[in-house]
């Protein structure tokens, strides 16, 4: 099973650091290249460059309240949900979709029940085992 893992390209996991301005500020973040190819996806996506997307990131969590101490660690939680939504079919695998026209309030609610079941059923295999 490890072999899917350990056989991949070694460049996947080398971190790379990209700087960018951010409200008139020069910004570093430093990210494995799994990351940067998923960040580069969502933006394309969305008809942004990356430092754009990034920017945009940062900005609507902060108008929402979050604390962002660790930036880095955001984005790539943000990477995960992308490839765990679209695999889950709550969001559409082609890149013409607008994040804009997402029913946000439906697939947040459809996510935390898939999460839900999840962890029912962790719950009932370790008893189990």
């Amino acid at each position: 099973m490890c072999r899917v893992f350990i056989g991949a390209d070694p460049k996947l996991w080398e971190s790379v650091t990209r700087s960018f301005r951010m409200d008139g500020m020069v910004t570093s973040v430093r990210l494995e290249h799994m990351f940067w190819n998923v960040l580069e996806d969502i933006a394309q996506q969305q008809d942004l460059n990356v430092p754009q997307l990034l920017h945009q990131l940062y900005n609507e969590s902060i108008d929402e309240g979050h604390d962002l101490g660790n930036f880095t660690s955001f984005l790539r939680v943000c990477c995960l949900r992308f490839i765990d939504l679209q695999l889950s079919g709550l969001i559409a695998r082609d890149t013409t979709q607008d994040f804009e026209a997402l029913p946000v309030d439906d697939i947040l609610s459809k996510e935390r029940a898939s999460a839900a079941d999840r962890s029912s059923l962790r719950a009932v295999n370790s008893k189990q085992h």
